[in-house]
């Protein structure tokens, strides 16, 4: 039986072992991250922004080596590239965990973070556009909008439920629990991984990655405008919550995680049916409705449901820009392009963490969802101009 024939049911079976992995790194990522902003401003003495940098420092990484990551999956093999990934989310683990024994040292926890951050940012890289690719692989082309659907899902659904197990470790046995987890999630998943079977290598002419980069930019760019309000949110919503007295901010992480699960497993088909701008523009309306929700909230219920209308709202954007990318991209350069259109998510991530700092620190935390708003509204209207330029070429 060819990939082409492979029957729905086992190629959602084989999609959800592959993204098994992206899980198990966005698990790791979502560990710390209603933990560290607190640590960095409280524990450590420094500046919201700095807390901010620490965060972004992750996706920066993640930005920078995902020309790496692309050709990595497309000459060496999508599964090799996700081994590589998970040893690095193991040796980030690692390094947060020495950070947590050096509280009384500032500086060098601070920089053992960093450090252990753009490990992790790197490994996310290699994870990610690996199983993507590995997937496709695996289930055929045609099948590509499920499988970023179903990697989606594993991100924000690790992240979802990483967030308030993180906090409740931290409760209760201490920062040091974290990076101790993190060790031993990664860890097992590599042997999981070791066992798979990979997806073939695509031979064939490979476009440079600058072309390869041309050509997504504009899906990227209105990918990475609505994407700042998941920045935003992962980020800051510890500090938003205790700026107004409230408390239980990781549920807002879960809200989010939980609501964009939610959406894509119903809606994901639509992106086929009515295309991935028209899919994209609704979805972004939505999101932008959800950010100012949270900013205008007068209670933590009102922000609750905020940030479950802006995971609503997120969660087609990247597979629907997603599929236009790579339609236009040569099989051979499918990594890459992934590798490349994913660029403008990190952009969007690791800018989110100093520049809503910096918004924070003038203006205060709930100003930082209104900027949000507007920025996805900005990418809502960007692929309103796509999908006619889209109209009019096709004519």
């Amino acid at each position: 039986m060819t990939t082409a024939q492979t029957p729905a049911d086992n190629s959602t079976l084989q999609i959800l072992t592959i993204v098994f992995f992206t899980f198990i790194s966005f698990l790791c990522i979502g560990l710390p991250l209603a933990v560290l902003p607190g640590y960095v401003l409280y524990d450590l003495g420094y500046s919201s922004v700095l807390a901010g940098v620490v965060i972004g420092t992750q996706y920066f990484s993640t930005l920078l080596t995902r020309p790496m990551s692309g050709s990595i999956a497309d000459r060496l093999g999508a599964k090799q590239g996700v081994l590589y990934g998970l040893i690095g989310c193991s040796v980030s683990g690692a390094v947060t965990l020495l950070a947590t024994y050096l509280i009384a040292f500032p500086l060098a926890s601070l920089i053992l973070l960093l450090v252990g951050r753009v490990i992790l940012g790197v490994s996310q890289g290699l994870v990610g556009t690996g199983s993507i690719s590995w997937g496709i692989g695996r289930v055929g082309p045609e099948n590509t909008a499920r499988v970023i659907s179903w990697n989606g899902i594993a991100s924000y659904g690790g992240v979802a439920l990483g967030a308030p197990i993180g906090v409740m470790m931290v409760s209760n046995i201490g920062l040091w629990s974290i990076g101790s987890l993190t060790m031993v999630l990664a860890a097992g998943a590599f042997l999981l991984a070791r066992i798979k079977i990979p997806s073939p290598i695509i031979q064939g002419t490979r476009l440079a990655f600058s072309r390869v980069f041309m050509k997504v930019a504009p899906n990227g760019v209105a990918l990475a405008l609505g994407s700042i309000g998941f920045g935003t949110i992962a980020t800051f919503i510890t500090l938003y919550y205790d700026s107004r007295g409230w408390s239980n901010a990781a549920y807002c992480l879960s809200a989010f995680g939980c609501a964009f699960i939610v959406a894509r497993l119903l809606f994901s088909s639509t992106i086929k049916k009515r295309g991935g701008y028209r899919v994209a523009t609704v979805c972004l309306l939505i999101e932008c409705i959800g950010l100012l929700l949270i900013w205008l909230a007068a209670t933590p219920w009102i922000t609750l449901c905020g940030a479950a209308l802006t995971g609503f709202g997120l969660s087609l954007v990247y597979p629907a820009l997603g599929v236009e990318v790579i339609s236009r991209i040569p099989a051979a350069s499918r990594s890459s392009a992934l590798g490349a259109y994913a660029v403008f998510f990190d952009l969007s991530l690791g800018i989110a963490g100093p520049l809503m700092g910096a918004i924070a620190g003038y203006f205060g935390f709930g100003s930082i969802f209104m900027v949000a708003a507007c920025l996805a509204l900005t990418g809502m209207l960007m692929t309103m101009v796509l999908l006619r330029l889209e109209k009019r070429s096709s004519a």
